[in-house]
């Protein structure tokens, strides 16, 4: 059952009436991207007008902002490190899977305590302080010369930025209603993927050089980024920190069921980590299936992966309009689980044809792909927002990012022993699982909506 709107907190904008301009805006934001791209310029002043309506939100706006500055260094920190750990620190190939699969699980208990930290102190200066710790761990990198070394940074870094993501999510719930929340999210995925496409670009001077100097100058300004990025925590308003609570008082006021008593909300997490597994697909699988077992070029991954955050960063915000609905965002699950079932099998086909016609099958698997992600993005975003309860949303938002995370860490292993080793069969059982995966979330977003 829907949490029960009666025992809501008052909202933001409610408590204070110089943000009901921000939140309408935000709550703008889908549609007019929307509006825009049924004008036929989806990509030009569709996105372009939804960006400016963000920006006419001063929480919004504020995030934006740090959001492209950190993920203008993440761009460079992804494209750099796997190569910076194995040409300049000297690391093995094992060495570096160890460091990523060790970080990983970091990640996956901080994304868990950020939330529930979301819930207990200043969300703001918790993000302003994560955010500057991975700064400093990326800045580090350019001192690491051992294992051990290398593996304390890519822990700390990896820990911190999956907690800061739980407490910003936890500053979304709280700064926006209903579907402005969703429409936040989607412009922040679109920026990241901007700044990350930039970052890699810059980062693309380190590699021309090949140098140990300008691989760790390159670092070096990554994490400046980072510390720069993290002081424009500062100018959010304080009401987007958890209510304080009255320590005077003889009974302490309610926190709310937790997360982990919540049956409906475990479901959903573990089910979309469950489909989330699908973006590993596309960074591990899809490189390795075409490099061994078609006869496309190489390059061909590098085209996909550009088609995948050209779609991305054009149809996220106007595809996520309504998913603030349990039932639409249940819909938008079952079309995105059919689409990851063309894609695998659209991969799986590849394989067995010449180079010409394989590219073109892969450029085809990417776009279902892409948009099956754009889709199941938004539906998962919707249901975790809406389905959470509003006196807990730290330790909600917290939760769910912790079963992307787990999936995230999981996903190299299923994909491998799946499609890489047993080829059609096995694309074909990453395809049945993503679609059951889909139909579960839907069945779940069906019910939530007969129950409000």
């Amino acid at each position: 059952m829907l949490p029960d709107v009666s025992s809501t907190p008052i909202s933001p904008a409610a408590a204070d009436p110089s943000t009901d301009a921000a939140v309408a805006a935000a709550a703008e934001l889908g549609q007019g991207a929307a509006t825009g791209a049924g004008q036929g310029a989806p990509g030009g002043r569709g996105l372009r007008a939804a960006l400016a309506r963000g920006l006419g939100d001063p929480v919004l706006r504020v995030l934006m902002a740090a959001t492209a500055v950190s993920t203008l260094g993440r761009g460079v920190f992804f494209t750099l490190t796997v190569l910076y750990f194995t040409s300049i620190v000297g690391l093995s190939a094992a060495q570096v899977a160890l460091i990523l699969a060790a970080s990983s699980g970091v990640g996956v208990v901080t994304s868990l305590l950020g939330g529930h930290l979301a819930d207990r102190v200043s969300a703001r200066s918790l993000c302003l302080v994560l955010t500057l710790t991975q700064g400093v761990a990326v800045v580090a990198y350019t001192a690491a010369t051992t294992f051990a070394v290398a593996l304390v940074l890519a822990c700390v870094a990896a820990g911190a930025s999956s907690a800061e993501h739980s407490a910003r999510s936890a500053i979304i719930a709280r700064a926006f209603d209903a579907g402005a929340r969703v429409g936040a999210r989607a412009v922040l995925r679109t920026v990241t993927n901007i700044g990350i496409a930039l970052g890699s670009a810059l980062a693309g001077a380190a590699l021309v050089l090949d140098t140990a100097p300008a691989y760790r100058v390159t670092m070096a300004l990554a994490g400046a980024t980072y510390l720069a990025g993290a002081f424009l925590f500062r100018r959010l308003p304080a009401r987007v920190d958890a209510p304080r609570r009255d320590r005077t008082a003889e009974v302490a006021a309610p926190t709310g069921r937790s997360p982990f008593r919540d049956p409906r909300y475990l479901l959903l997490t573990a089910l979309s980590g469950l489909f989330g597994m699908q973006f590993a697909l596309a960074e591990v699988g899809l490189p390795l299936w075409v490099s061994e077992h078609t006869a496309a070029p190489t390059v061909v991954v590098s085209a996909a992966l550009v088609l995948n955050t050209v779609i991305v960063i054009v149809f996220q915000i106007p595809l996520s309009r309504g998913t603030e609905d349990p039932a639409h965002a249940g819909r938008m699950m079952v079309l995105a689980g059919l689409l990851m079932v063309a894609a695998c099998l659209g991969y799986a086909a590849s394989g067995g044809v010449g180079a010409a016609l394989a590219v073109a099958v892969v450029l085809l698997a990417m776009a279902a792909h892409s948009f099956a992600e754009v889709l199941s993005s938004a539906a998962t975003w919707g249901l975790s927002f809406e389905l959470a309860n509003p006196a807990r949303a730290g330790a909600y938002q917290g939760l769910f990012a912790m079963g992307y995370n787990v999936g995230a860490m999981l996903a190299p292993v299923v994909v491998t022993a799946t499609a890489l080793r047993h080829g059609v069969p096995g694309w074909a059982g990453l395809g049945a699982m993503f679609l059951a995966a889909a139909l579960g979330v839907a069945w779940i977003g069906r019910r939530a909506a007969r129950a409000a």
